[in-house]
Parts: C-alpha cells; structure tokens; sequence
C-alpha cells in the first residue's frame, strides 16, 4: 500500500476511535450538553423530535435527513410493512412510513444513542442493538431491555444481533454474548481462548456480528480472536491458524448459495465455502481477495446481498465493492459517493441501493450513486 494511502487510513482509524470513544460518553451521560452551537431541540403537538440546524461533524455533500443526522448512518433497515429506519451514530432512532420523516423521541432513551444493528422477528416487531441496550419496537412502543433485564457487564452496548429458527435472539454486548428470551438476558460463554492480537479491540468478550446460516449454525464474529461457530453444543475456532487471514473480524454473511463471505479489519475480503461439508456446516476452501490483489482495501466491513445475488460490501477508504459471481466492480467518489468510507448499505423493496457514507446518504441509479433526495425526495 502506498505510504499516502497508509496515512489516510489511519486517519480514519484513530477518527473512528475518537468518534466512538465521544459518543460511548454522550451514551452514558458523561458529555456536556447543549451550548449556543447545538440544535434546536422542537417538540409540538406530540409529534416526535425533530432536530434542525445542526453543526455536522462532516460536511454534509449528500441528504443527512433534513438536518437530523450530525455524523452518519451506521445501520438501515425497511421493515415488512415498508417502513424505513435509520440508526444513527450519535442521533439514535429516525423513521420514514410513508408519510413523516420523524426522529423517535423516546421516553428516557438519550436522544444521542448509537444504534449499530436493525433486525425484525417473524411477528414484526423491530429489534435494535444500542448503546443503551436492546430497544423492541411492536408498532406501537419502545421497550428497553439492559442490565436490568440480565444483560452481562456494565457497559450494555450491543452491536452483534441475530434472530435463530427458534426464534431465540442473539446478542452479543460488550459485556459478553448472551440469549434474550423476550423477557430476560442469559449468558452464553464462548470458549475459553488466548487473543493474540489485542489491537483495536472494544471487548475480549464482544461478538460484533453474529448470524444463523441455512444449516442452524450460529457465526459469532469476535473482536480480535476471529470467529467461533457453535451447533449442536459444539464450537469450531477459525484463526489464521486454519485459515482465516486476519483474526480481527468484522462482517459476515452467507449468501444464497451458501458461501460464507468474511470481512476483517487487517486482511480484507475472504469468501469461505462452506458447501463442501455442509452436514456439519465445516467449509474446506478460502479465497481471499483482498490478499490475492483483486480488490483493495486491508478494512472491510458491512456485507449486503441484493435481490439480483449481487454481493456488496464496503472498503474503507476504498468505496464500495459489488460482486456479480464473476467480477467484482468498485465504486468511489468518481461513480458518485460523498465519500469513499461506507459504514451501511441497503436494498430497499424498489430495489434502490443505498449507502450510509461519512457525508449523508446516497442511492445507486444503476449506473453511479446520486444524492438520495434525487430518488427519495422525503429525505430532504
């Protein structure tokens, strides 16, 4: 890599360390607020908060949802009834129906929240991993769930959440991996293991991504000590000792055919076959793509697979990739985005690709991104 390209990224590395050490504070009441620079805070008729004239801490190239976004989006989702949700870093909770753009105000829920992932069970209801805890959306409330309810450690951020077959929900927190029952937390232990590699770990103990893949095995992707796979009371550890060539992982996901599609923060883009044994869910192959000089960038993080079987994922500093099962093409600032670090990607039920980028939110045309207000005007 390029002595200038290398200085770049680990601006954004110590950027996004600086970003998520202010906003764990904000989240735990530990930030100072409001001073003559802040936003108006406007609450009427009992409708939700909406925040105007915000300070961004980037500027703003694309929509930031009216003014209610200070830095990005970090997560999106649109549910089943066609609702768009947007979890912010710093902003928590914004929400589109149809009709009204809106930030949800909730009650005793700081208004600064992080909301890292977005997930919906078969009977609807909308689950959010926060740095408040696990909030539950059933169409009509907000319900916290956090130390209270059982979730282990102090620090009740979760950023891994899954939903299984059983409907059992996954949590991984900075506290540790843990079951949520719908009424209370239940530890889940990992195996015990030696890190070997330390850096840039929030938690020993933190799973950052965790899914359930066709066969019922659980992926738990953990902050420096690679992935454990869990099925039927029994764990598998993938380490650069058996394959995987960075053991501090970031995304995963399993795609229709079902590879296992592996991002990490030093050794890029791997896809795992796990075809080859599927009965025991043991894949035998790796491709590392990243390695292999196919595509660039060393941090990757977000997967998403649209409804055409593309892979998307991003690439800090690089944009982001979509795979088609021959060729890989890669979009930046040239091909439209505001910014060529991504933090979250969507396909909507139109089929639109969206991307949550440092400078606001931008959708796929089919040939190169534009703002999103060009093709969703309720985002300005």
């Amino acid at each position: 890599m390029p002595d200038h390209q290398s200085n770049v990224i680990t601006c954004y590395r110590i950027l996004i360390f600086l970003l998520i050490s202010f906003q764990w504070s904000s989240c735990h009441g530990q930030a100072k607020e409001k001073s003559a620079n802040d936003p108006i805070e406007i609450v009427a008729d009992n409708k939700p908060l909406i925040l105007k004239n915000i300070n961004t801490t980037f500027p703003q190239i694309h929509t930031n949802l009216n003014g209610m976004v200070r830095e990005f989006v970090r997560s999106m989702y649109q549910d089943t009834k066609g609702n768009y949700w947007f979890g912010t870093n710093g902003d928590g909770i914004i929400r589109y129906d149809g009709k009204l753009l809106e930030k949800m105000n909730i009650e005793g829920i700081n208004p600064r929240m992080r909301v890292m992932t977005i997930v919906e069970d078969k009977a609807g209801n909308i689950w959010f991993g926060t740095c408040e805890g696990l909030l539950k959306y059933d169409g009509k409330k907000f319900t916290c769930f956090s130390k209270k309810e059982g979730l282990p450690g102090d620090d009740p951020e979760i950023w891994g959440l899954t939903i299984d077959k059983n409907g059992l929900i996954w949590v991984g927190s900075i506290g540790g991996v843990s079951h949520f029952d719908g009424k209370k937390f239940t530890p889940f232990a990992l195996p015990a293991s030696k890190v070997e590699n330390r850096q840039r770990m929030l938690s020993d103990k933190l799973a950052l991504k965790i899914i359930a893949d066709k066969s019922g095995t659980i992926w738990l992707v953990t902050d420096g000590n690679g992935i454990f796979k869990y099925k039927n009371g029994e764990f598998t550890h993938l380490t650069t000792k058996n394959g995987l060539t960075d053991n501090n992982t970031n995304g995963i996901l399993e795609d229709k055919k079902g590879n296992i599609w592996i991002s990490t923060f030093y050794g890029g883009v791997s896809k795992f076959d796990a075809r080859l044994n599927s009965e025991v869910g043991q894949g035998k192959t790796y491709t590392n793509f990243t390695k292999d000089g196919i595509i660039k960038g060393e941090e990757t993080g977000s997967f998403y697979e649209d409804s055409k079987g593309n892979i998307w994922f991003t690439a800090e500093g690089y944009g982001v990739y979509r795979y088609d099962g021959a060729n890989f093409t890669q979009f930046t600032t040239v091909e439209g985005l505001t910014s060529n670090v991504v933090l979250s990607i969507l396909e909507d039920l139109k089929g639109q690709i969206w991307c949550g980028t440092w400078q606001g939110l931008c959708i796929f045309d089919g040939t190169k991104f534009v703002n999103a207000v060009n093709l969703a005007p309720w985002t300005m």
